[in-house]
């Protein structure tokens, strides 16, 4: 499997734990050069949204995939996580409806965020 789609799997897996809302992942590799997808999700508040930014954090740190960089985890109501390869956008649920980040990269490709998470756990068991 590849690195990205592994990332990818890994940090869905990490959000639903926390019960994200509305977990959506978008292939953006062939619109843009910043990473490979993008994966949105929302909480319902700030204790929520930061737990899910923890979750992702050591799910992948684990795996051996570390953030390059973290924005607004102080605020919580919109956290980015990026690992290079993909990049996380954790948001409350009114930032996210304010900024629509799923509309503004509408161009990307939807991915359904189960078949990334049962590839990495296929990957896991070999």
């Amino acid at each position: 499997m590849d690195r990205s789609k592994e990332m990818a799997g890994l940090a869905v897996r990490a959000l639903e734990d926390k019960k994200a809302i509305d977990v959506k992942v978008l292939d953006i590799a062939e619109i843009s050069t910043l990473a490979d997808y993008f994966i949105i999700a929302s909480g319902a508040n700030r204790n929520q949204v930061q737990a899910m930014a923890d979750n992702a954090e050591e799910i992948l740190g684990r795996a051996g995939y570390h953030a390059r960089g973290v924005e607004g985890y102080r605020n919580g109501n919109w956290i980015l996580l990026d690992f290079g390869d993909i990049v996380i956008h954790i948001f409350d649920e009114e930032n996210r409806e304010f900024f629509s980040i799923d509309r503004l990269w509408r161009d990307g490709k939807e991915v359904d965020p189960h078949d990334l998470t049962d590839a990495a756990a296929a990957a896991a068991e070999e």
